[in-house]
């Protein structure tokens, strides 16, 4: 039973040790003026962004912080609309992704489309990667010009203006917390994923 309250607290130690690792201005950066009520986890991301395609596709930075997050930890995903020709009409279908709760099926397939086979030239395009993936056609065009998602758009857009945002990916947590992947360790992708994650579950914990 010793051995066991031994392990445990050396386990506490460690993460002490390791959550007191990440300081302000190098793993993350507190926001000059937080942002009351936005999502507790809020990633920014374009289909244009080729660092968002590693990010998402390649690295499985999300799906990794996602992993780490305590129990009940929301967290969401919006897209920018200030790159590319079709910034505004991506976030948009984003917006009906949310709205469809399908965005888990059409993230690698617009990265695919938007950024490996330019296969998305215009809207109508965009509206063909969505029902290859499974929507029905109706219910994605009762979807893009209903309430929810022009709702949903503006959310979106209010949030990057609240936040100042300057460029993506980027994640933000509490309103108050941005991380800073420049100030983590970059020498070696397994280790700047975990610590990627690793930060974002210790800001959580900062109220």
């Amino acid at each position: 039973m010793k051995k066991i309250w031994l392990a445990l607290a050396g386990m506490i130690l460690a993460f002490s040790v390791s959550a007191a690792q990440f300081k302000d201005g190098k793993e993350f950066i507190t926001l000059e003026k937080p942002v009351a009520g936005e999502p507790q986890v809020l990633e920014f991301f374009s289909f244009y962004c080729p660092h968002c395609y590693q990010f998402e596709e390649v690295l499985h930075v999300s799906d990794t912080v996602k992993k780490k997050l305590p129990e009940g930890t929301k967290m969401t995903k919006y897209h920018v609309e200030f790159l590319g020709p079709l910034g505004k009409d991506l976030t948009q279908a984003w917006a009906v992704a949310m709205a469809l709760g399908v965005e888990d099926k059409i993230t690698a397939p617009l990265f695919e489309a938007v950024q490996k086979t330019q296969a998305v030239q215009n809207v109508a395009d965009i509206r063909q990667v969505f029902i290859d993936a499974g929507v029905k056609p109706e219910e994605y065009d009762a979807a893009w010009n209903s309430f929810v998602v022009k709702s949903l758009v503006a959310q979106q857009e209010k949030a990057a203006a609240d936040l100042q945002l300057q460029g993506v990916p980027a994640m933000f947590v509490n309103g108050k917390y941005q991380l800073n992947p420049q100030g983590m360790d970059t020498s070696n992708m397994d280790v700047f994923i975990q610590q990627y994650a690793d930060v974002a579950k210790f800001l959580v914990g900062q109220k």
